[in-house]
């Protein structure tokens, strides 16, 4: 059995990176090289070109990082050096909890080392040369050192209490690491925007003025319970827009970013807010919660079965390991699930594409639908988003559907409203 456990690892490993190699080589090797006839009014080809060469460089540096992690990866698994590496850290005479603690830490530190030059490129090369980064070394070198703090006490804090959960309670632990895992989730979407975020940006509330009377004049109107509007300096990274809510009943608030207010018109970003109102309105926020905290239960049940059944000591011995360990048969069963994980997550962006139709078509009944509209088109041509992928792409990735979807939607929708 460790001989089949090793063949199915592997053969997961191959066909999941071929197959993102092709759903990649479809989208960035077909692409139109015309502007889309309902964009010339915001694109010119110059432009349009530069969009595409931008898509381009980014695919390559992914394309490159890919590789590199998915030689490492095999190589890892058919040389033994997942288990060389369970040796090693054991060697420090390490009990369980800790040796699997240590384990996973390892593991972090040695993807993020792999993942830096990557990351490095990308910020400072690419994102630089299209006019984006604003991001300055010293920066980047902060909120890396406040990813690895977070990641000691936050997520060190939660590995080790499932490790706890896991050795303490055997097969019966899925359920209460469910629970934890579901408080956990709860926790984040209340408090993500006043415990977390202000680590890494800067939170002002919006000034007194007509945008801010507006905002509350149409959270009013559709009776959305608005506690807080923020402005984010997201400008100190980087020059792309965007706007979020975060929290529950009274506890909403609105972040906005600086350049988002920079570069927008006050109708135009009513258009974005009432959007995101949209998604509270249908109820889309509470929708993934529920799907996301049901997923959560169904890997952790499936989890139990690496770890307690009757194959688990073979599934660490073909994970490089002399005998059974957690952290093994976790990392292993992270492999094995990955097909059921694109399978969920496919289903996941058919959902939410859903919703943001649904969402935009709300925008349009509560907002200005031409300045929403010309919206969409600016944060397109403004972030150089993608605008003519391939349908295989979208299919498999996008949690939104397509800007030129998205328009010939509202157009749609707009000319229904026109013969009623």
């Amino acid at each position: 059995m460790e001989q089949q456990y090793l063949i199915a690892l592997f053969i997961i490993i191959v066909v999941g990176f071929l197959f993102q190699q092709l759903i990649d080589y479809l989208n960035n090797h077909n692409r139109p090289k015309l502007v889309p006839e309902q964009l010339k009014e915001f694109y010119d080809q110059d432009e349009y070109s530069r969009s595409r060469a931008y898509r381009l460089e980014n695919y390559r540096l992914s394309n490159a990082g890919s590789w590199l992690t998915f030689i490492i990866t095999l190589g890892f698994l058919l040389s033994g050096g997942f288990g060389w590496l369970n040796e090693f850290l054991a060697s420090f005479g390490l009990r369980e909890k800790w040796l699997s603690l240590g384990y996973f830490a390892s593991l972090f530190l040695i993807s993020d080392i792999i993942s830096l030059p990557f990351s490095l490129y990308g910020t400072f090369i690419i994102e630089e040369k299209y006019g984006f980064n604003r991001t300055t070394f010293k920066t980047f070198l902060l909120d890396k050192l406040k990813g690895y703090l977070l990641a000691i006490l936050v997520g060190g804090l939660l590995v080790y209490l499932l490790l706890s959960i896991i050795i303490t309670l055997g097969s019966d632990f899925w359920i209460y690491a469910w629970i934890l895992m579901v408080a956990i989730m709860l926790f984040m979407n209340f408090f993500y925007t006043t415990l977390f975020l202000p680590i890494f940006n800067k939170l002002t509330p919006l000034e007194d003025g007509e945008l801010k009377t507006s905002i509350v004049e149409l959270a009013g109107k559709v009776n959305f319970p608005l506690n807080k509007i923020y402005v984010m300096d997201a400008s100190k990274r980087s020059s792309k827009s965007n706007a979020f809510f975060s929290g529950f009943g009274k506890l909403k608030s609105i972040v906005l970013f600086d350049t988002l207010i920079e570069k927008h018109s006050k109708d135009e970003l009513l258009g974005i807010l009432a959007h995101e109102v949209g998604h509270y309105k249908k109820k889309h926020t509470i929708v993934n919660i529920i799907s996301g905290m049901l997923v959560n239960g169904i890997m952790l049940y499936l989890l139990t079965w690496f770890l307690f059944g009757d194959g688990s000591s073979e599934l660490s011995k073909a994970m490089g390991g002399d005998r059974f360990y957690y952290h093994l048969n976790i990392i292993a069963f992270g492999i094995l699930f990955e097909p059921v994980n694109m399978v969920i997550g496919i289903a996941s962006n058919v959902l939410s594409r859903k919703h943001e139709y649904e969402a935009d078509a709300y925008a349009i009944a509560h907002a200005d639908s031409e300045a929403f509209q010309n919206a969409l088109k600016k944060l397109s041509v403004e972030n150089l988003s993608d605008l003519q992928p391939h349908p295989a792409h979208v299919f498999v990735h996008y949690s939104h559907p397509t800007l030129l979807q998205r328009l010939e939607a509202i157009d749609s929708l707009k000319g229904d409203s026109h013969k009623s």
